[in-house]
């Protein structure tokens, strides 16, 4: 019997994901990346010897991506280097610093020292949260389909738990009474390119997972990833193609039957698979009239998350900081609504930077750095010019770095650099309105109410990344690549077998 044809649009974490699980699964796959190296937004970036990740740099539940490789008949350990680190990061506020654990009884000493009277609510955080997660996870494993969907009993047992009139930042009440501990707790709301005064509540359990089960660092950087998942797919059969842009997907009668790539070839399939990012998808890459709901008129109303500036340093010094540190506005609630609310410029500014070359030296030369310096800023509806800001506002984060860390001869020592904006987002990374985090996580943009990984407006076309359920984030994607996957398994009657149960253990004690 002939194999089934399945063209996957983009080589990121979800594409990836997709052509080991499918190929392994005994489909024809091939998939079509733009760029000359796979991973997307979880690609390497190279300057002058130094290596640094584009994108994510937290890789949560391990053992996710554990799975993912064992669902490709593979094991993880075979194809990276994993580190756990703990501390988990270093939370820098203008007068003290927190070092959150997963070691619950330092965790609750340091609480203690630093907001007597609230460690008592740490224990009832991690019992309440564990049920939250316990509950709620499976039900972000499965597709929605359909409103029926929701009438599962596995849906409807985990209700309760989505606390849906309640904010992550409200929900931290129930727990802490300190501002400032309560924001160590729900500054992970960014992950979802949220403000914690508005992400929903269901959200809590994320910084639960960070401290139950580890976060971890891939030697070589997140972006080795990218790479390992595009060594299995090539061991399965998958055929990569890079520096092979798509054009559009074609279609007959609001059905995907292939896809045209910018020189002209055409490439016919049983599915397509879609993990460009969404809206940039939906309002680029189909003929005039296909899509019918999400067009650009409904896009303009939607909920999209923040952007990010990045700054990407090669250093020739070493610098004695953690792997992850997070600096806070002295106003962080301020900062948040110039970001989400106003949608302009900040000077008060929270900044994240990674030191991953402390733990890891494959990422710089001997004796140097590679460093990578994070800010949250408005996505591209915010209009800010960012040709006449860029060098002004990098200026500004160094001016930053330099008096509230202990880089202060940061610029002494730059001997590669590369700057992101959100501009550049848009432009060069087809990130609708550089909202790196894609869609908002809002209630009304959830599950079913999400784009579906089984797209609604077009038959045979699947959707897998951060724009898709069940959301932004590299585990999130790595679930949605499963969804997909099922999905077309499901479709071409391919047996395949549901996740298991939510371990017990971290990845790595």
């Amino acid at each position: 019997m002939q194999k089934k044809k399945i063209l996957i649009i983009g080589a990121g974490p979800g594409g990836l994901t997709n052509a080991m699980v499918l190929a392994h699964r005994g489909f024809d796959v091939t998939v079509f990346e733009k760029e000359d190296t796979v991973g997307g937004r979880n690609a390497p970036i190279r300057l002058n010897g130094y290596t640094f990740d584009t994108g994510p740099t937290f890789l949560m539940m391990g053992f996710i991506l554990k799975e993912m490789f064992a669902e490709a008949g593979k094991k993880m350990e075979d194809y990276l280097t994993v580190k756990r680190i703990d501390p988990l990061y270093r939370l820098k506020f203008r007068d003290y610093e927190v070092h959150p654990t997963g070691d619950s009884a330092k965790m609750k000493e340091q609480i203690a020292a630093l907001f007597p009277g609230d460690e008592g609510g740490y224990e009832k955080f991690i019992d309440k949260e564990s049920r939250r997660f316990e509950k709620l996870f499976p039900c972000l494993q499965k597709s929605y389909s359909s409103p029926a969907d929701y009438l599962s009993s596995r849906f409807i047992n985990a209700i309760p738990y989505f606390s849906l009139f309640s904010t992550m930042f409200q929900k931290l009440g129930d727990y802490f009474s300190t501002d400032d501990l309560k924001l160590a707790f729900t500054f992970q709301a960014k992950y979802l390119g949220m403000s914690p005064w508005e992400c929903p509540a269901a959200f809590t359990m994320v910084p639960l997972i960070e401290h139950k089960y580890g976060i971890y660092h891939v030697i070589g950087g997140l972006n080795a990833i990218s790479l390992a998942m595009e060594k299995a797919a090539a061991e399965e059969g998958a055929v990569i193609k890079k520096e092979a842009r798509v054009k559009r997907i074609i279609t007959e009668k609001r059905t995907a039957r292939g896809v045209e790539l910018e020189n002209g070839e055409v490439y016919t399939g049983d599915a397509v698979v879609l993990n460009a990012d969404f809206a940039y998808g939906v309002t680029r890459l189909f003929d005039d009239g296909v899509i019918r709901k999400y067009t650009r008129r409904k896009l303009d109303r939607m909920n999209f998350s923040c952007s990010i500036f990045m700054l990407y340093l090669g250093v020739n010094k070493k610098y004695d900081i953690p792997h992850h540190n997070i600096f806070f506005a002295d106003d962080y609630k301020a900062n948040v609504d110039a970001i989400f609310k106003e949608k302009t410029l900040c000077r008060d500014t929270s900044f994240y930077i990674q030191n991953a070359s402390v733990i890891d030296p494959t990422l710089a030369p001997e004796g140097k750095s590679a460093l990578y310096i994070l800010v949250p800023v408005a996505n591209n509806r915010s209009h800010i010019d960012w040709e006449g800001e860029k060098e002004s506002w990098k200026n500004h984060i160094l001016d930053l770095v330099e008096q509230r860390t202990e880089l202060k001869d940061i610029r002494q020592h730059i001997e590669a650099e590369k700057v992101i904006t959100p501009r550049d987002w848009e432009d060069s990374y087809n990130v609708f309105l550089g909202a790196t985090f894609n869609l908002g996580h809002n209630l009304s943009q959830m599950l079913y109410l999400r784009p579906r990984n089984k797209f609604e407006e077009v038959n045979n076309l699947y959707l897998t990344g951060g724009g898709t359920h069940p959301g932004s984030g590299l585990p999130t994607i790595y679930e949605s690549a499963r969804i997909s996957a099922n999905l077309i398994c499901e479709e071409f009657g391919v047996p395949f077998s549901a996740p298991g149960p939510l371990p017990e253990k971290p990845l790595l004690d």
